[in-house]
């Protein structure tokens, strides 16, 4: 990433197409998914204000590069975890 400011871009994408698909997998999939599904939205709108705001505040006593790769890494793990929650209720 070449600034916080794409780093936030690509955060908000990501969070907007997970959103996205649970959308559908809520409409088209059976009726017990819609109980299953709220707590998914609720964790991946969690998981974009908190990377949001890790980017815009990075802690203090950590090289930046160093930072926000383990920021990347960490996002990614748990955008994982939602791709397969999501992919479970199909």
């Amino acid at each position: 990433m070449s600034s916080k400011r794409d780093l936030k871009r690509a955060i908000h994408n990501v969070c907007t197409a997970l959103f996205a698909e649970g959308v559908a997998a809520s409409l088209y999939g059976p009726e017990k998914n819609k109980e299953v599904i709220d707590p998914i939205f609720a964790s991946i709108l969690e998981i974009h204000s908190d990377f949001t705001r890790r980017v815009s505040f990075p802690e203090p006593g950590i090289k930046p590069k160093k930072y926000y790769k383990f920021i990347i890494d960490e996002f990614n793990k748990q955008v994982a975890e939602i791709v397969d929650q999501l992919n479970a209720l199909q």
